[in-house]
């Protein structure tokens, strides 16, 4: 090691001795003090030196001084006190560093204006430098700082009386000093004694010049300001954990910042263990605890890599008895401090023998235990350890550790309270979805729901809703906002589209129904007599497969994208429709004619919305991942979701809805035109039933001309001409249709004994699976479902 400004190196014997014990450097110094020139040193053991190899020292950990006899090259013995300090590079092997000082005090001039320093009785810390740089003089305060007496370092330089990386480079303000004359205040944060401890200081530096002005030395006044550095990292660590922690509404991520923020700052090694909730999503008890206790690992952290530490891993439950580290803060309900100088560390680990075995095996010496609490309720317990760090925790390591565990306790129960509130609004979504889409002779549908992955459950909904006739509906939803409200909407205006789609009505006069709704959840969701915020978007389509026929309307919901057989996707061209909730404005329908085949795919914002690119962009991906050729539409809703949405999660809920539409071949139509005669009631019996035979039904027979019968009867009597039956049969029903232009619907009604009318309603009730009306734009039409399944 050679000194870095050019002045005398000689003033200074030095060597260096590697941790086994050989000698790896020797100066000018050290030989004019014991002759021995470097070639016959180097590279031999340092006990050779010795005059007597048994007085060789065992150092510290960090520093040794002492004298010892040494050899001299003529074979005399030298007595010489030596300092030794320790290093540890980072990329190498460790060293110790020998030094004692040649040169001393020696005389100086009467006028020398180094002696005129007044530093002996200054309570703070002072030291005097000459022109080399090397110690002329110091006080008591700056002795006990560096824990060296005056008379044996005087002479040597800054790094040679402490050994420290950091002392090279208050070398190097001293020379600024020394080179410019003006004085120079340095903060620094080391260790000056021999025992390790850090502080920190606040150095100032000021030139000596003599009776000519001329800069004959430094002198440097060095104050503890430990207290005041030490305040500032907590209060700069209390926000930085304010930052740190709670980034988001995952419990176990918010427990790892928690550890992580508090090593290496605080401890060396942090372990979070929770309490889990008596259930999920549920909230924790609020019962006075018992031991043992049952916890969770949830994070831990430590300055060594792969956290050697930990006996337990993340995720693992352990119970934990009294006493223990984690279990007694929870019982008392405050923070405990232990150590093995108070033996209290022992008796904690008593009950388990592996941390007993970790603590001897890393050294721990000191454990700091603070119950996470929130709210009034207990959530777990953060256990601080220090092994590497010499000092034990203070009572300011308590406050500060309380501090950052009581932030980061209230984000763990938002955590919580997000979670129950999600896993609320989810059990409430999936109980108003439908659990699997009816089987249909209109469409084949597949469909998925996935939640937002950070707003929360949302309103999207969609669904599959038979209608007479064979025809069906298919609807896509989506209420703003999120949450259980939201979902709570949601429900309600899916059982209001299902009751409004079971009388029939047109799309455009659905969606006004449901405008109207929504404008009175919102009156009932206000206050002070203000309107509330609920809104909503909708979708509404109708399918015939009789006439291959498609109704839709919207009210400001996405259009949705049609793929016919053997050709290219295309968004299906009609009118927006403004958003339900903003009353009074209409919504238009459009038709269209679907060849058997064509794929319709009904879907939310939630689907093309993200913020990679822009709606557009996410159509395009739409259309190609739909014109893929597809074995199954649940295939297909994959690839979907796949390609627009890779990470799996999005940032509004997603609900896709995909059917394939079906064709009813002419050959399952029977149609007749119904005279105004009621006794050609007879013929058209026989021809349903001459038309049941051809179809193979014959088993319905008796059923469908009991139905027919009183259905076309009630026509001719009370309804209005043109009349027409029609016969409709898929594989399970056979549909009995009879239209008219009147538009008074017929009801049910109880005959008494001795009424001759009034039972063919009931009769037709009796006898169907299920019956209705509807109304058309010419009148209405009275139909009636009859099984064709064995029901054995």
């Amino acid at each position: 090691m050679s000194p870095e400004y050019p002045f005398d190196d000689a003033a200074t014997a030095r060597a260096v001795i590697d941790d086994a014990g050989t000698v790896v450097e020797w100066n000018e110094g050290a030989r004019l003090l014991l002759g021995w020139p470097t070639a016959d040193v180097v590279g031999r053991p340092a006990a050779e030196l010795l005059a007597d190899p048994g007085d060789f020292p065992t150092p510290g950990k960090h520093r040794w001084d002492g004298t010892l006899a040494l050899r001299h090259r003529d074979g005399s013995t030298v007595s010489v006190w030596l300092l030794a300090h320790h290093r540890l590079p980072q990329d190498g092997p460790g060293h110790w560093l020998l030094v004692t000082p040649l040169t001393g005090d020696g005389p100086h001039a009467p006028d020398d204006p180094l002696d005129k320093a007044e530093l002996v009785q200054s309570p703070c810390a002072v030291a005097v430098y000459d022109e080399r740089l090397r110690l002329r003089r110091m006080n008591a305060a700056m002795a006990e700082v560096l824990g060296l007496p005056e008379e044996r370092v005087r002479g040597l330089r800054v790094p040679e009386m402490s050994g420290r990386p950091q002392s090279e480079d208050i070398e190097r303000h001293l020379h600024r000093v020394l080179v410019t004359g003006r004085g120079h205040d340095v903060r620094t944060y080391v260790p000056i004694g021999g025992d390790g401890r850090m502080n920190a200081w606040l150095a100032r530096m000021a030139p000596i010049t003599d009776a000519k002005g001329r800069v004959r030395g430094v002198c440097v006044a060095a104050h503890d300001f430990t207290d005041q550095y030490l305040a500032r990292e907590r209060l700069q660590l209390v926000n930085e954990a304010s930052v740190r922690i709670g980034t988001t509404l995952d419990v176990t991520r918010t427990a790892q910042e928690l550890a992580d923020v508090l090593v290496p700052a605080v401890a060396d090694f942090v372990s979070v263990d929770l309490l889990d909730p008596p259930e999920a999503g549920g909230e924790p008890s609020t019962a006075r605890l018992t031991a043992p206790v049952r916890m969770r690992r949830a994070a831990h952290r430590s300055v060594s890599h792969g956290t050697p530490e930990a006996v337990a891993k993340p995720g693992q439950v352990d119970f934990y008895p009294v006493p223990s580290p984690q279990a007694d803060p929870l019982m008392v309900g405050h923070t405990i401090v232990a150590s093995t100088e108070t033996r209290d560390l022992a008796e904690w680990l008593a009950w388990d023998p592996a941390r007993r075995d970790r603590v001897k095996e890393y050294g721990i010496h000191s454990t700091m235990s603070v119950p996470i609490q929130a709210r009034g309720q207990t959530l777990g317990v953060a256990v601080l350890t220090r092994f590497r760090r010499p000092d034990p925790f203070t009572p300011d390591d308590v406050l500060l550790a309380e501090e950052v565990t009581a932030r980061a306790a209230v984000c763990i129960d938002n955590a919580r309270r997000y979670s129950r509130e999600r896993e609320t609004a989810l059990a409430l979504q999936r109980s108003l979805l439908p659990r699997s889409l009816p089987r249909t002779a209109a469409v084949e549908a597949a469909s998925r729901y996935l939640p937002a992955a950070r707003a929360g459950v949302g309103g999207d909904w969609f669904d599959v809703i038979p209608l007479s006739g064979m025809r069906v509906a298919m609807v896509v939803g989506d209420v703003v906002g999120h949450g259980i409200q939201a979902s709570a909407t949601m429900g309600r205006l899916r059982t209001a589209v299902r009751t409004l789609a079971d009388i029939d009505l047109a799309p455009d006069e659905l969606l006004t129904h449901l405008d109207d709704l929504v404008v009175r959840l919102s009156t009932e969701a206000g206050s002070e007599g203000r309107p509330g915020e609920v809104g909503a978007t909708c979708l509404y389509a109708v399918y015939d497969p009789v006439s291959r026929r498609c109704t839709m309307a919207r009210a400001g919901h996405p259009a949705p994208v049609m793929l016919p057989p053997g050709g290219a996707p295309r968004e299906v061209d009609m009118p927006p429709g403004p958003p339900l909730g903003l009353g009074g404005l209409p919504f238009e329908s459009t038709e269209l004619e679907l060849t058997e085949g064509t794929v319709l795919s009904l879907y939310t914002d939630g689907l093309i919305e993200t913020r990679e690119r822009d709606a557009d962009a996410s159509h395009a991906l739409l259309c190609d991942a739909l014109a893929v050729p597809s074995a199954s539409l649940e295939e297909t809703c994959d690839r979907v979701l796949h390609g627009l949405l890779p990470s799996g999660s999005a940032l509004d809920d997603v609900a896709l809805l995909l059917a394939r539409t079906r064709g009813l071949p002419a050959s399952q139509v029977a149609t007749w035109d119904i005279p105004a005669d009621p006794a050609l009631v007879a013929p058209i019996r026989k021809q349903v039933v001459a038309q049941l035979d051809r179809w193979g039904l014959s088993a319905a027979q008796f059923t469908a001309e009991l139905v027919v019968s009183e259905l076309v009867t009630n026509a001719i009597r009370y309804g209005a001409h043109p009349i027409r039956l029609r016969l409709i049969h898929d594989a399970t029903t056979l549909i009995c249709e009879v239209s008219d232009t009147n538009h008074t619907a017929p009801h049910l009604r109880r005959a008494k004994t001795w009424d001759e009318g009034g039972r063919g309603l009931l009769l037709v009730a009796q006898l169907t699976e299920r019956w209705g009306s509807r109304h058309t734009t010419d009148g209405k039409t009275i139909w009636s479902e009859i099984s064709l399944v064995d029901e054995e």
